[in-house]
């Protein structure tokens, strides 16, 4: 009787020495989460946010709270989330090639592998090549041609520079020895708008954002970074731009760094049973996209080999990444 009382006050012990924070931990979440969203309402990855962690919020038994925090090519709402205390009631859902590039940026208050914990990723899809219909070339090989004809006459957007679409342009210039000229918007959205006008003549970013306009007959699509069901357009690989079969849409849920790992394999846990539920799958593809999870740890590995690959490019591109 004597020993188990004593285990009792050794128990009791590691209790009071673990202090507020595990019951903090084993109570979590007991308020509403604040879901911070680097990007404007609208876009391809505010529908997804919103879609996922409205169930993510029922499944967990608490409101996520959704703060759009646009600007600075994502850098306000990033920066605010990296300050946050890690306490897991601030959370940030942004795109991972976008986040990822942005730690090559020195300017930045903030580092985004090491001031960020890896959470789970949601959703994921292809970027493609579109163009103008005013371009008269059909296949992905009559454009570079028709590029390389007229170098410095050619225009592409992106939705700002040292984002992921810039990436993409210049890498597309790099490895074709085309030289199309960058123009950089304030979104994709503006930068589909010139896109659909004429005022640019290309574009590559997320399949989201310029299928529709593909399907209504307004843009041409020439390239996909991997194969789409039911399309004849073959991808970059395929025509010997192998490069670029890494380059994806992926959205991705990140705490601060220093947030406890039992808070977050709740909230992945949270995600991946979101993820199988017939509704968030509906309000994924209706965007476009495929839901995709990947738990904590290989998300992280995710992070530092895209930013490895990333710097790779944009070093033998001399590309400089400026805000």
């Amino acid at each position: 009787m004597k020993r188990i009382f004593l285990k009792q006050l050794a128990v009791l012990a590691a209790t009071a020495i673990a202090g507020p924070g595990a019951f903090a931990q084993a109570n979590y979440p007991d308020h509403p989460i604040k879901l911070v969203i680097p990007f404007p309402p609208g876009g391809s990855v505010d529908p997804i946010a919103r879609v996922l962690m409205t169930k993510v919020g029922e499944i967990l038994g608490q409101p996520i709270v959704i703060d759009n925090r646009a600007g600075g090519n994502t850098a306000i709402g990033a920066q605010l989330v990296a300050k946050a205390p890690p306490d897991g009631y601030t959370l940030m859902f942004t795109a991972l090639t976008t986040h990822v590039i942005h730690t090559l940026q020195s300017s930045l208050p903030y580092d985004s592998i090491k001031d960020f914990a890896p959470v789970a990723s949601a959703s994921r899809s292809s970027y493609m090549l579109a163009v103008h219909n005013s371009v008269p070339a059909k296949t992905l090989p009559e454009f570079i041609a028709y590029a390389k004809a007229n170098p410095g006459k050619l225009n592409y957007g992106s939705s700002g520079t040292g984002n992921s679409n810039h990436l993409a342009g210049e890498l597309f210039n790099l490895r074709t020895g085309t030289k199309i000229v960058h123009v950089p918007y304030k979104g994709g959205a503006p930068a589909l708008q010139d896109l659909v006008g004429g005022r640019v003549q290309m574009m590559i970013t997320n399949v989201p954002l310029l299928q529709p306009q593909v399907d209504a007959g307004t843009l041409r699509a020439l390239a996909y970074t991997s194969p789409q069901p039911g399309s004849a357009v073959q991808t970059f690989t395929q025509y010997g731009l192998p490069d670029f079969e890494g380059i994806e849409s992926l959205n991705v849920l990140l705490a601060p760094a220093g947030t406890p790992a039992p808070i977050i394999a709740k909230v992945a846990a949270a995600v991946e049973k979101a993820l199988a539920s017939p509704e968030v799958k509906a309000g994924i593809e209706n965007q476009k996209q495929s839901p995709y999870f990947l738990a904590p740890a290989v998300l992280g590995e995710k992070m530092k080999s895209d930013r490895a690959k990333f710097i790779e490019v944009i070093e033998k591109g001399h590309i400089t990444l400026t805000q």
